[in-house]
């Protein structure tokens, strides 16, 4: 005896939470909505491994009208900007894309912050923990727990010293900083926190070395080298490059970019990463020494 669909639905055991996607078949809205509601408080949600899931029964109630999830506060707009450290690529692939996100490349420490008060989409961050070694991870979990964001991976990049031509062969590595002028960057960047690191770890000063005007942005750094401003940048190998200067390589560096999952799906972010597959992209960042660009969109950690 043949059974109708309806028959066969309420048989059925109920599951017991919805995913992202079942949601927004049940409420029949796009999926980008489900993140937002999420994201504002509006519907009642769990969090387990990194993955959202909605309690069926409540979600019922809410539709309803008495909703578990608490009274409905106003979702917070982020502005499109693009927070965190200056990476070259990346502010290529901004400007390139034509994806309309404005830039504030104040340093990791600063985007990570101001990531975490809601005052842009995305962050772009390199921070060492010095105790384990880790990169980004440590700091991101500590600071955004309770926020709806996505780590992702953007680039490996080599970074190390740069230095003069004729300095090729009396600089090669950290210890031979004594003494030589170099150019900081602000104590709010992975690579001003990274050097002071690597200073302590030969057991250096860093009033031992000789520190002139600080460089806000990676390509900064390395024109003042090139300009003769300083003997020294700890930077990019594409930054050493691009300025016909030579390189000495210290450590291979994580860069990723910290998301919020809602922003992800908004026209800014999604111009972006849709220029990110093209052929230029992949041809200019190929072209772009010291970069490993092989995991790019590697989800790193879930909020």
């Amino acid at each position: 005896m043949c059974r109708t669909m309806t028959e066969v639905d309420e048989n059925r055991a109920a599951p017991e939470f919805l995913t992202v996607r079942e949601l927004a078949e049940l409420l029949r809205i796009k999926e980008r909505k489900v993140y937002e509601l999420a994201a504002s408080g509006e519907v009642p949600v769990s969090r387990v491994t990194g993955k959202l899931l909605f309690p069926e029964r409540d979600i019922r109630a809410w539709i309803a009208g008495g909703s578990s999830g608490g009274p409905a506060g106003p979702a917070v707009r982020r502005p499109d900007i693009f927070l965190g450290s200056h990476d070259p690529l990346l502010d290529w692939a901004i400007r390139q894309s034509r994806c309309g996100l404005a830039t504030r490349f104040d340093g990791s420490l600063d985007g990570l912050s101001r990531f975490a008060a809601a005052e842009g989409v995305a962050s772009g961050l390199h921070i060492r923990d010095a105790a384990s070694g880790e990169w980004n991870l440590p700091r991101v979990a500590a600071a955004c727990a309770d926020q709806n964001a996505v780590l992702v991976a953007w680039a490996r990049r080599r970074k190390g010293l740069v230095v003069r031509p004729e300095d090729k062969g009396r600089i090669g590595s950290i210890a031979d900083l004594v003494g030589r002028t170099v150019v900081p960057r602000p104590p709010e960047t992975g690579t001003q926190a990274m050097l002071e690191d690597l200073l302590a770890a030969e057991c250096l000063d860093p009033a031992d070395l000789s520190f002139c005007e600080s460089a806000p942005t990676e390509d900064d750094a390395v024109r003042a080298v090139a300009q003769g401003g300083a003997e020294i940048a700890f930077g990019l190998e594409s930054g050493a490059r691009l300025f016909g200067l030579h390189f000495v390589p210290v450590v291979e560096e994580r860069f990723d970019l910290l998301v919020d999952r809602a922003a992800w799906f908004e026209p800014p972010l999604q111009r972006l990463l849709a220029f990110c597959g093209t052929d230029s992209f992949r041809a200019h960042a190929a072209a772009t020494p010291g970069y490993d660009i092989s995991e790019l969109g590697t989800v790193r950690w879930n909020a």
